[in-house]
């Protein structure tokens, strides 16, 4: 970044500002999520597929256990996405076990480290990242915002107009910090093997998407499609460019439909055309060392829309400084940007 000491950045909110302080995820119980899929293990194949409830422990950490109580290499594990550690998640992994069954008692073992096996399958193929459609959530919430009289008003509109897909805190670590590591990585040069999970190539291009979908905030036009932008089609992947906007593309845009898009910075064409392609690349060109560092890094060009919808949401009151939130969010979407729309919190 070209000032840290502006950490945190000052991204809007859809209502100008959270409505009360809260808590949240004060134990692993407040904070539950499940991996939704569009398909089934077929029943038959070399890899195992294990449907796991963790407490406590990171998917890494997770796929390394198994790995170990399985006697396999950590390659040889798979997972779809990760997940956080104070939380109680659902999720399948894969292990590559051709020929043979996975230990006696390996269940029990796993057991011991907080890792519950629910159902284990068989299928051909090794579980890559990315395949589960959407998450589940349901996320407990305690404090005054848990008993502010606008709570269920914003929650309604929440509902009804989605949210602003930021990426979450978590993604750039505390105070910024994977964004330092980013800018110090590509000033010398990034390299694979300093950052072998790609942390601080993901920490820049979330932030400079951050940007974008900030500045449609502001412009009110986070839903709204310009000339110029690429619009993704809901539930899908496919995109295509508005060159021309009518009363019925509007329309569409508001059952959300169709869906803006920003850019995912990296090597490539923009996509997006005319003054939207402009905006994109000057707000790019503020953060320049980021926004070079990785195109030379090799990353290459995407977009993510810039609003997501809640899918089956609901809000129910356990106690008057305590309410449970229920939703859906397309896979890469994250629970704290729904939050951050709702209560003030340090990690928000």
């Amino acid at each position: 970044m070209s000032d840290m000491s502006l950490w945190p950045p000052d991204w809007p909110r859809v209502h100008g500002g959270p409505l009360a302080s809260g808590e949240f995820r004060m134990t692993p119980e407040d904070f539950i999520v499940e991996e939704v899929f569009d398909f089934a293990p077929e029943g038959q194949g070399e890899h195992l597929w294990l449907w796991i409830e963790k407490r406590d422990l990171t998917t890494p950490e997770a796929a390394k256990h198994v790995a170990r109580v399985c006697g396999v290499r950590p390659r040889d594990v798979g997972y779809s996405g990760l997940k956080d550690r104070v939380a109680i998640t659902r999720q399948w992994l894969s292990v590559h076990l051709p020929g043979r069954d996975a230990p006696d008692a390996f269940a029990v073992q796993l057991s011991d480290v907080g890792i519950v096996v629910l159902d284990a399958q068989r299928h051909p193929r090794k579980l890559k990242r990315g395949v589960h459609r959407t998450n589940r959530f349901t996320l407990r919430l305690s404090g005054e915002v848990a008993s502010h009289p606008d709570l269920a008003c914003r929650w309604r509109t929440l509902c009804t107009v989605g949210v602003p897909n930021y990426f979450g805190p978590q993604r750039f670590g505390r105070e910024g910090r994977n964004l330092v590591l980013a800018q110090k990585a590509f000033t010398r040069g990034w390299r694979k093997r300093d950052d072998p999970h790609g942390m601080q190539l993901s920490a820049a291009r979330s932030f400079l998407f951050n940007e974008v979908l900030a500045a449609r905030l502001r412009a009110q036009t986070w839903r709204t499609p310009c000339p110029g932008d690429v619009l993704t089609l809901a539930g899908t992947a496919s995109r295509f460019v508005a060159d021309e906007i009518d009363a019925a593309l509007h329309e569409r845009a508001a059952r959300g439909d169709v869906t803006p898009t920003g850019p995912m910075w990296g090597r490539g064409r923009l996509e997006s055309v005319a003054e939207v392609a402009e905006e994109e690349t000057r707000l790019a060109a503020r953060h320049e060392a980021l926004s070079l560092g990785l195109e030379a890094a090799g990353v290459r060009m995407d977009r993510r829309a810039l609003c997501v919808p809640l899918d089956a949401p609901s809000l129910e009151h356990d106690a008057p400084d305590r309410v449970t939130l229920g939703f859906g969010l397309p896979r890469g979407a994250f629970a704290t940007s729904v939050l951050r729309e709702l209560m003030h919190h340090p990690l928000l």
